[in-house]
Parts: C-alpha cells; structure tokens; sequence
C-alpha cells in the first residue's frame, strides 16, 4: 500500500464499507489488497473528470466531496467539509423550479435519487452537475447520512438550451419566433383575462424591403433584418415586452399593460421613424419604411387568434393608406379589406378592358405663366365603384406586383397623346423602381417614343430616390442607357427622404422637383423651408438642372417660389390634373398661358365632419349630427336651449366616450371642449385615448367579447336600483325644417 497514503484509504474505507444495513448482507467484506485496488480504481475515475464522489452526515453534512469538486468551485476542499450539501448547488427558480421543490423535500425525506440536474455554486462560470445518492442505514434503521455520486452535464445542458433556443429564438436577429411569440401571447392573455389587464399587439412589415433583397441580394438583406431588429430593440426597451421575427420581413411585438391609444400611437411613430433611418449595407446605402397595426386586448380580441387577425387587418390597412403609417384595428375593416381585395381583382382587368386613363396637370414657367411641361397621371374609371382614386390603387398594384404593367401602359399611352401637343411641350412620367430595376427599361422607352414618334427630347422621366436602393454599377448603367435615348430625367420628391447630394453629383438629372412639403409654411415668420428651397435652387443652378416646385395653391407661395428663384410651378394655382382632350383643346393655338388663381394665402384644410353621436346626460342618451371635430372639442347640432357649463359624454361608437363639457351654445348648436384631448388614429383622423373596457360590460350583463360594433344600451350604464330621472332637453333633427310658429 505504499503509493495510497493512509488517509486516503481511510477516507476511502468509510465511503465504500456499506452500512449494516445498508445494501447487501451477501456482500463479503473487502480485503486489504482489494480495498487498495477500489481506491485506485476510485482516485482514477474522480481525476479522470467523468465523475465524483460525495457523503453527508445524518444532519446533511458534507463529510466527503472529490478533490475535483472543490477545484471547480474555486476553494480547498476542507472548506466544503461540514457544509450542507445543499451549498454545493444554485437552487434557481428561475433555471429550473422543479429541482428547486424537490431535492429539498428528498432529502429531508431520506429518499434514495438518480440524475437530479443542479447549477454548481460557481460564481466566475456556470456548471451544472447531475447527482445521485442513497441513504446510509444501519441494522435498526437510524439513518447516517447520504452517499452518492455526480457527472458534469454542463456541455449536455449547453447543447439542450442552444436547442431549446433554436426553437424558441429567430436564428437571424436573435428575436423570438413565431412559435414562442405564439406561446407567449397565448398565455399572457389567458392570464390577462383572468386578472382583467390589457394587452396590446403591434404588427409590423417593412415597405421596400423586397428592392433591397432583389437588388443587393438576400445577405444584404439579411444583414439589413438585423439591424431592423436592433433598432426595435432600443425602442422597446421594456423588458415586460417582447419582439418577434414571424418571417421574411414581418414582426410582432406585444406590448402588456398597455391600451392607452395615445401611447400606442406614439410608439408606432417612433418605430416608423426609426425604421425608416438610412442603412449602411455592405457599402450601399438603404432606405426603407415600416407599416404598423396594432390592437389591444381585451377591446379588440379575447384570445390571440382574434387579436393578431385583428393586428393582421390594422396593418393591411396602415399598407393601402400609403405605407410608412400606422392603423388602429377597428369592425369597418373588415368591410375595407374586403374592398381592396375587390379592387386588386379588378385592378388586373382594368387595363385590358380600356378602364384606365390618364390625366395631366401643367408645369408652368415661373416668369412666363407659360406650360412647359404636363405630368402624367394614371386614372382608374371603374365600372360600379366609379373613378378610384390612385391613392387607393396605386398601393395595390404596388403591393400585387402589377406597378410594372401598370406604368408601362401609362409611359406608352402619354407618349403616343403628347405627339398630338404642338410646340416643344414636353411630357414627364412616373418611373418606379420597379420599373426602374428592369433591364429592359431602355427598350421600353424606346420603342414608346418610335411607336408615337414623340421626340425624346420631350420626354421627361421622373424618377424618386428609391431607384438608388440597388446595385450602383446598376444604376449608373441604366442612367447612361436612358441618357444615350435622349430623353430628360427629373428627381422627384426631393427632399422628403434623405435626399443625398451624392445623388445629384453622379446621376445625369436635368431637373429637380422640390416636394410640397417644403412648400408649406414656406411665407410663415421663422419658417427654415424658404432658405431650404434657396439653398436647392442655387445647387441645381451650379449643376445646370431646372427646378419644379410642387403643390403651390396660394399666391404668396407663387411670390415666395419666384422671389427664390424656381425654375416653374406645379399646383391647383394654375391648374388640377385634367383630360387629354382638355389638353388638346387647350394647346390647339401652340401656346397655353394659364394665369394663376387661387388664395392670398395657404390655409390648412379644415375637415368638416358629418356624422351621427350620441352624447349621454344622466339617464338619458340623445342622437345629434357632429359638424366638425378637434383634437380639444368638437360642435354638434340636435339639442335646444342647453345652458353653457353643461357636462356630457359622447358616445363615438365601438366603446369610445369622451367627457365634455359645453363652453357655447346658440338654439341648438353647441361647442364642446373635451375633459382629455383627441388623439391620431394613423387614418389622418382622431380617436379616444381609451374605450369602454369590455370586462365593464360583462359585469354589466354583455357577453365577454371584443367590442362590437355602434353604442350600447344605456341600462349597461345605469347604477342598477336607481331611478331615472326625466330628460332635461329637447331634441331636434337638423335635417327636417322645423314649423313656423305664428
């Protein structure tokens, strides 16, 4: 026994001699050779790493732990002697309850166990074990303690919870998945309805996203969903919240406690916004937008299956009003859906069937008053629905890949009208990037100006900046091609993205169209648009490019335009969008001079509102016609004679009320101030900041579902015993005479 020290065999001795009546009486005691050759045996396998050795008292002591053990947890192993076994391990909710609950009560109930997976008590790493143990008894049954053994599964458990990730976590942005987004927002409304809390669900998509992935490939555009969800995640920095990733360029995002609209509304703007901040991938810069929908639990859906489909139409919606917006979930969706899903129908049939059109508005020279130039519009005559606007179709076909077909038609259709304009009169089309990205773009143009014998010359394409998402070599291809035909190129809407000069020093432009919305406000004291607009002037004047102001209505913004020195005007000042017939006539001497008419000054339109509310006093609910409608207070007409100072509710419908109180009143028009404001319902209209809580009505005696639909009755709203009081006012129809009273 010369190479196993005495000590060692000692230790080894009372770990390995089972207790009287422990195991097995058969058992036949070792011998002194055999003993030496268990503990070698023992010593081997505890420095081979493949496991360890521990035994406790009868109190749950530590009277033996293997070398190895007090390595890993970074301490001498006579420091671990006479602890608790139970301060070898990490006990952690968190990681894994169960464990927590039972090694406890099993050994406290001196019960044998096997493969209990435990986190080590290591502070610089984590290491996780899986432990065994038997109670010791002897012949009487007293119990001595626990022997047992354990095995290092921290690589096992690594490779389970990288699993368990890939199930739960989008392997690209690190985002949760469709599948846990799914869990999750299941179980937190079910737990939710029971506690009578609000939910709310954000979904979003990228707009444009599909140029980037075509154009610069899809590792850009992986690299570009990375760093759209970076950019979610400092936004939605509330760790109660969660992000997702469902697929391709969808996200979700579920924000709990959350129903103010106000708030909602807010944070959808922060995200577009963010979203739509330029990317640098792989050396292109990146421009793109986001939509948003959004709904709230329990207004909106009960469970997640009503919610997200609600989320889902909101965000449909926030898509056909234009993108880069954000939409309340509201019942009239459901009909609206309905209609695009008619149109985009229709709209493929629209060209073969000669339904389309297309209409121009003049470009007229500042100085002169004289057109230069006509844009083409499209414009849809539709046989029931009569003309759609385009900015209802215009994103449909965007969205059904039928812009393409779309604007080739438009480019072929203008050009064969304009050869019938005398004079140099020229011409100017909307080209998508759609459009932009084909290659067979030079040939299009070419054989609409041989087919039309129109000059290329008079041929103005424009062009928005969206047509430099793709491949530069691309791009600058194209734009010799398009030059070599001779046709002009106009860069339009410049300035309501992020305009970039390198733009203007590379692209062969030879106009630049300032966006209206640096029109407005242009003549405003303090207003930094006009030196703006200076500043684009004088740059595309060094360049040799003209410059077109768009969307002038009033006279001193034509002033403000010539004062700085814009090359010509675009706008209802000279004239709306009209017929190639109108055209014609109007160009039949060679000359059209349009002399500008229109306000002194630009004034924002003012929406008037039609519609029917009710507005709730006491026991009583009135109908009334709302004529318009603030963010602070609205006017109503349908009661007589009601004193000022007056408190109301205004039922909206779909479980919006509003406090408001009446500050004027004449016969029987009143002007309300609401008690907390308006705010933006993403529609370019308003809405209430909070609804009737569904969990209201239920008390009340509704059914628990999401809010219907119109108002409801007044019994739900009444304090059950007491009495009614009589009407205080009476009602009037403003849109019946009333008699004359002799």
């Amino acid at each position: 026994m010369s190479n196993v020290s005495g000590s060692a065999l000692g230790r080894f001795r009372s770990l390995l001699a089972p207790g009287k009546a422990a195991s097995s009486a058969s058992q036949k005691p070792l011998t002194g050779s055999e003993l030496e050759q268990a503990v070698l045996l023992l010593r081997d396998y505890e420095a081979s790493g493949l496991g360890w050795f521990w035994s406790s008292d009868n109190e749950g002591r530590i009277t033996y732990i293997s070398d190895c053990i007090a390595e890993r947890l970074g301490c001498e192993r006579s420091a671990l002697i006479g602890q608790p076994i139970q301060a070898l391990f990490v006990l952690d909710r968190d990681e894994d309850d169960t464990v927590e609950r039972t090694l406890p009560l099993i050994l406290s109930a001196r019960k044998t166990f096997s493969d209990i997976q435990v986190r080590a008590a290591a502070e610089d790493r984590e290491i996780w074990w899986s432990i065994s143990g038997r109670p010791q008894l002897q012949a009487d049954g007293t119990f001595l303690g626990y022997r047992g053994n354990g095995t290092d599964i921290t690589a096992t458990r690594q490779s389970q919870k990288d699993a368990s990730r890939l199930a739960q976590y989008d392997s690209l942005t690190g985002l949760a998945n469709r599948h846990r987004m799914g869990k999750r927002l299941s179980a937190t409304l079910t737990a939710y309805q029971a506690a009578k809390r609000a939910c709310a669900v954000m979904m979003m998509d990228l707009d444009r996203f599909k140029a980037v992935n075509d154009t610069l490939g899809h590792p850009a555009g992986d690299e570009l969903l990375k760093q759209v969800a970076q950019r979610l995640q400092r936004v939605i920095s509330d760790k109660n919240c969660e992000i997702g990733r469902l697929g391709g360029d969808e996200f979700q995002i579920m924000l709990p406690d959350i129903d103010d609209r106000g708030r909602l509304g807010e944070i959808a703007k922060t995200i577009i916004t963010m979203i739509s901040q330029p990317y640098q991938i792989e050396g292109s810069r990146c421009v793109i937008g986001a939509s948003v929908g959004i709904a709230i639990a329990p207004y909106d859906g009960i469970n997640s299956e009503e919610l997200v489909r609600s989320a889902d139409l909101a965000l449909y919606a926030a898509k056909g009003g234009g993108r880069g917006q954000f939409r309340f979930y509201s019942s009239d969706l459901h009909s609206e859906a309905e209609r695009r899903r008619q149109i985009e129908e229709d709209l493929r049939d629209a060209l073969g069937s000669g339904q389309m059109r297309v209409a121009y508005q003049p470009i007229v020279d500042t100085k002169s008053n004289k057109v230069v130039a006509m844009e083409a519009f499209s414009r849809w005559e539709h046989p029931e629905l009569g003309d759609v606007p385009p900015s209802v179709f215009i994103p449909i076909a965007e969205e059904a890949n039928l812009i393409g077909p779309l604007g080739d038609w438009i480019l072929k259709q203008a050009c064969a009208e304009a050869a019938n304009w005398p004079g140099g009169v020229r011409v100017a089309v909307n080209v998508s990037a759609a459009q932009f990205a084909n290659t067979g773009l030079p040939s299009l143009v070419a054989q609409a100006l041989a087919h039309a014998e129109l000059p290329p010359e008079r041929l103005e394409l424009e062009l928005t900046e969206s047509i430099f998402l793709g491949d530069e070599a691309a791009t600058s291809e194209m734009f010799n091609q398009l030059k070599l035909l001779g046709v002009r190129l106009a860069l339009d809407d410049f300035g309501t993205g992020y305009s970039s000069l390198s733009y203007l020093q590379h692209a062969p432009f030879d106009k630049i169209k300032i966006d209206k919305s640096f029109i407005r406000g242009v003549t405003e004291e303090g207003n930094r648009n006009a030196a703006i607009i200076a500043s684009i002037v004088s740059l595309a004047k060094a360049l040799k490019m003209e410059t077109t102001a768009e969307g002038i209505e009033a006279h001193d913004e034509l002033e403000a335009m010539r004062k700085l020195g814009v090359s010509q005007i675009q706008g209802y000042i000279y004239a709306s969008p009209t017929t190639a017939e109108l055209v014609d006539e109007a160009l039949a001497s060679g000359e059209w001079v349009i002399e500008p008419e229109g306000p002194s000054r630009y004034r924002q339109d003012r929406r008037t509102v039609l519609r029917k509310v009710g507005l709730i006093h006491e026991d009583h609910r009135y109908e009334v016609t709302m004529r318009n409608l603030s963010r602070s207070g609205c006017m109503v007409e349908g009661l007589m004679d009601v004193p000022e100072g007056t408190q109301f509710v205004v039922d909206f419908g779909e479980g919006q009320l509003a406090v408001a109180v009446v500050r004027r009143s004449a016969g029987t028009m009143q002007g309300l101030e609401f008690e907390q404001q308006l705010v933006d319902d993403g529609a370019g209209g308003l809405c209430t900041r909070h609804r009737v809580s569904p969990y209201v009505l239920a008390q009340a005696g509704m059914p628990l579902q999401a809010l219907p639909s119109g108002s409801y009755p007044m019994q739900l709203m009444q304090q059950p015993g007491t009495p009614i009081s009589l009407p205080k006012f009476g009602q009037v129809d403003p849109g019946k005479p009333r008699a004359k009273v002799a």
